[in-house]
């Protein structure tokens, strides 16, 4: 189940008095949720306008046709059948799952209540269905199971080690560079305590501590493989959490650093010292206080802007480092995240200090203290500067090649694929 229907709405009858029956009628038909019914047996007789919109199907085309066999998809047909069948007794069903073949062969997923509908006798006379399209939703569930699909796929195949443990120290994730590093398979892994493999108890004690909600970045450690090979590790811990945000486990994801060891403890070392992972982070990320002067300027940032971590730090974002055009738009961008609304995908122009222009794609997201008072906004972006241009340039010869061949002096003339 992908959502509920908490509106019902019960067919009038003529016992109904109380409003008039045209009222009752259109409200129904104009209802903002699919509302469709059928006799007892099994032929269509309400049929309002959403539903129309979302099958394609018009009232007189639907009106007297059997519901299962003429807009439901055949593997669900039996199943919707028991549905009505148990409707037309008098036991109904909420939130029940159907997938409607729309005029044009779409598939629409829809959340059903299945109502029996009575008489002023109380004899069952057919059901009516309220319903809720949930096809958005569907399909982004399958693309999220997809991804995660994607994710277990780039873990295994990763070219950098990946393992991990549950809450209880045993390993559940050992991906095949981790195998061909430590000369362990994952059979021989998966369930076994993770010391088995690992007796190094900088290992240990780090992956208990993050078992406790700590993350470490670039940690750095040394183990001896199966073979009796010294190797060294560049290690992210982070601790993995369940959708109530309760810890189930921990995850290493590695760089075997065994070749530059003195080189890389050199960067290790200096990682350990930098205020947070977002300095180094590969994207342009910046931010301001609720006042709209910059407190987050990261190494990438400086690196796309010119203007030093030193030299932006306390000045106004908006007049100090957005191109004129775009000042009032990014300004209400930022005004909204301070008032708790995001913006996702937002292009910006930032002026550096050269004075050239880079284009950024930025998601502005509301910063929180630890008692989750607004504090300032964080942007994490993307220069898509190089993007842009290329657009630009694309279109332009678009724009040209079209205009070359309308003024040529010779006739062009073409025809699709029929």
């Amino acid at each position: 189940t992908t959502g509920y229907v908490d509106c019902k709405i019960e067919i009038p009858t003529a016992k109904e008095k109380n409003m008039p029956e045209r009222e009752l009628r259109k409200l129904v038909d104009q209802a903002n949720t699919p509302i469709f019914g059928i006799d007892v047996d099994g032929n269509v007789n309400e049929w309002n306008y959403k539903t129309a919109e979302i099958t394609g199907y018009a009232r007189d085309e639907a009106f007297h046709k059997p519901f299962v066999e003429t807009f439901i998809v055949p593997r669900l047909r039996d199943s919707v059948k028991e549905v009505f069948s148990k409707a037309l007794k008098g036991f109904e069903t909420s939130n029940y799952e159907l997938y409607f073949e729309t005029k044009t062969r779409e598939q629409r997923y829809l959340l059903v209540n299945a109502t029996t509908r009575r008489d002023t006798a109380n004899n069952i006379v057919g059901v009516v269905g309220v319903a809720q399209d949930v096809t958005e939703t569907i399909l982004n569930d399958r693309a999220l199971a997809a991804a995660a699909s994607d994710l277990r796929l780039l873990i295994n195949t990763a070219n950098a080690p990946i393992f991990g443990i549950d809450t209880f120290g045993n390993v559940n994730i050992w991906n095949e560079k981790t195998v061909e590093l430590t000369g362990y398979k994952r059979d021989e892994t998966v369930g076994k305590p993770l010391n088995t493999f690992f007796e190094e108890e900088d290992i240990k004690s780090t992956f208990a501590k993050t078992l406790e909600g700590e993350n470490f970045d670039n940690y750095q450690v040394q183990f001896t493989s199966r073979n009796g090979n010294r190797r060294h590790l560049l290690i992210n811990f982070s601790c993995r959490r369940d959708e109530n945000a309760s810890i189930t486990g921990a995850l290493a994801v590695s760089q075997d650093v065994t070749e530059n060891a003195l080189r890389d403890r050199a960067v290790a070392s200096m990682a350990n010292e930098l205020r947070q992972l977002i300095d180094t982070a590969n994207a342009p990320i910046f931010g301001i206080d609720s006042l709209g002067t910059v407190n987050e300027w990261n190494n990438k940032t400086a690196e796309i802007t010119g203007y030093s971590r030193e030299e932006a730090i306390g000045k106004p974002l908006t007049t100090t480092f957005i191109v004129q055009k775009l000042r009032d738009s990014v300004q209400r961008v930022m005004d909204l995240a301070l008032q708790g609304n995001e913006t996702s995908n937002y292009e910006l122009e930032f002026t550096t200090k050269s004075n050239e222009i880079r284009y950024l794609l930025v998601n502005a997201t509301t910063r929180r203290d630890a008692d989750n008072n607004i504090v300032g906004v964080v942007g994490v972006a993307q220069d898509v500067t190089e993007t842009v241009k290329h657009d630009r340039a694309v279109a332009a010869m678009a724009n040209e090649l079209r205009q070359l061949i309308d003024t040529a002096n010779a006739p062009i003339f073409g025809i699709d694929v029929h």
